[in-house]
């Protein structure tokens, strides 16, 4: 192989040292030519060149190419959580297992088009890749009836319960959900924080997120905070004067 990388360094880049190309076109262009020159010149000592060898001998032997592209497989390595989905970070998407896998660690091996999960060397689900953040793909099959309930609590769910109440409640559950490693553990503030608007009318809701989304905290007791101080019916002028002063508010670093 190094031989013939050498060969071609000799023949073609030497006609092309000096020129410019603007892009790979015009370079593949150039390069055809010498190519062929380099293999219709005889080889060293002998009568024949690379070409009638290959039109010869080497031709009526080739095999098609396989019809697959080929892909360099991406692979991590996770422990299938207790809803019976694993989650692939890069994507933040997940994928259903046999809920038989629970707390196991388990190899995600995938590329642009599929996942796959093995336990052991043995593939145990096969799925279609999907990009969209916190939603789940799902078979059915994977999971047992008692285990069902929990699909029903979800990144996707919460988030179309926000937007069927506002998008601001909606942007906010959002955030909620992205500062956290893993969304689940956020959920329990996402039910809490989407209650309030059973509590307190969706429009205060609303105002709350507003108000804790422009603070850069995301969290259930923040959102509890500024409905107890009604602060989400003050004026947007009267935010910055008030909470800051606010001594309820400790900031984001306490509630993590």
């Amino acid at each position: 192989m190094e031989g013939a990388v050498k060969l071609i360094y000799r023949s073609i880049y030497t006609r092309l040292e000096g020129r410019r190309f603007s892009d790979l076109g015009s370079l593949n262009s150039a390069i055809r030519p010498a190519l062929e020159i380099h293999n219709n010149k005889p080889f060293s000592g002998r009568t024949y060149s690379r070409r009638e060898q290959f039109e010869e001998i080497e031709r009526d032997v080739l095999a098609p190419l396989n019809p697959l592209r080929y892909e360099v497989n991406k692979q991590v390595m996770v422990t299938v959580m207790k809803n019976g989905y694993i989650r692939l970070g890069e994507d933040i998407h997940y994928y259903s297992v046999p809920y038989t896998y629970i707390g196991k660690k388990v190899k995600v091996l995938y590329t642009s088009g599929s996942v796959k999960i093995y336990y052991q060397y043995t593939q145990i689900a096969a799925h279609p890749r999907v990009r969209i953040k916190y939603r789940h793909t799902t078979d059915d099959n994977h999971l047992a009836s008692q285990h069902r309930f929990l699909t029903e609590w979800c990144p996707e769910k919460f988030i179309q319960e926000a937007e069927a109440i506002h998008e601001d409640v909606a942007r906010y559950i959002t955030k909620v959900l992205e500062h956290k490693v893993y969304p689940e553990q956020a959920y329990k503030s996402c039910a809490g924080i989407l209650s309030f608007a059973r509590r307190v009318g969706a429009g205060r809701l609303a105002g709350a997120c507003r108000w804790a989304y422009n603070l850069h905290q995301y969290n259930y007791p923040i959102i509890e905070e500024i409905l107890k101080k009604r602060l989400d019916q003050l004026q947007p002028e009267d935010e910055t004067s008030v909470i800051p002063a606010h001594n309820n508010i400790r900031g984001k670093e306490y509630y993590q």
